[in-house]
């Protein structure tokens, strides 16, 4: 279970958004976007493995809508939500979806997204929807991890090696970019890790560029807070 942490009656009402606001639409669409901004290229197909109350009512709250709502990068306030299927054949993306409705240990709005490039390169993201609209992403290709976009954000994918956090905060400083939080997940040690850092202000491509220039880093991208 996702752990608690206090809320505002804005968080229980969720945000506006054209249908059913609530964690099967809202923060449906919340977790496609946050998936969306990790690919840096074109998407050409997504599949969607739904588990829980999301594989049981996806259809009828809306939940398939707003999963490919949001990898179209539509906001919760976007007239088109309702048509986002059409919206989807129009801009060639291909999607299917998939419920699991055996496997039991996971929460109960639970999404795993698989994108696959225009260059056939494949990104597995997990997500859960928490209520109010609010959502986390929970694994990135297998990685556990804990991003909510609530900031600005930078995901790093580099080697687990030392002195990668310290070039990058480096970058970070020159640019005159302020930190709010930092976190580390790795497979295992020695091996691949992410870095997600939250800052107080947007990140150009600037910086990016920089910091994809360090020898341990494979890629970064932004996500920018919804």
């Amino acid at each position: 279970m996702y752990a608690a942490k206090e809320i505002s009656v804005f968080d229980i009402i969720g945000p506006n958004m054209i249908g059913p606001s609530s964690s099967h639409t809202a923060g449906a669409l919340r977790i496609a976007r946050l998936a969306r901004n990790m690919v840096k290229k074109s998407i050409e197909q997504v599949k969607f493995i739904l588990y829980g109350s999301f594989a049981r009512t996806y259809q009828g709250h809306g939940t398939d809508r707003a999963l490919i709502a949001g990898m179209l990068g539509f906001d919760t306030e976007d007239y088109r939500i309702k048509e986002s299927f059409v919206y989807a054949r129009a801009a060639g993306l291909h999607y299917i979806f998939e419920i699991d409705s055996k496997r039991q240990d996971v929460y109960p709005n639970t999404v795993d997204i698989l994108i696959t490039d225009v260059d056939g390169e494949e990104t597995t993201v997990t997500g859960i929807s928490i209520g109010g609209g609010r959502a986390v992403i929970k694994k990135i290709n297998g990685v556990d991890i804990d991003l909510t976009g609530d900031y600005y954000t930078l995901v790093i994918r580099h080697k687990d090696l030392p002195g990668v956090v310290a070039g990058v905060t480096n970058i970070l400083s020159i640019f005159n970019i302020n930190i709010a939080f930092m976190k580390l997940y790795r497979e295992n040690k020695g091996t691949i890790a992410y870095s997600i850092i939250e800052t107080d202000q947007p990140i150009n491509a600037d910086v990016i560029d920089k910091i994809e220039e360090l020898n341990s880093v494979f890629n970064a991208f932004l996500i920018d807070k919804l």
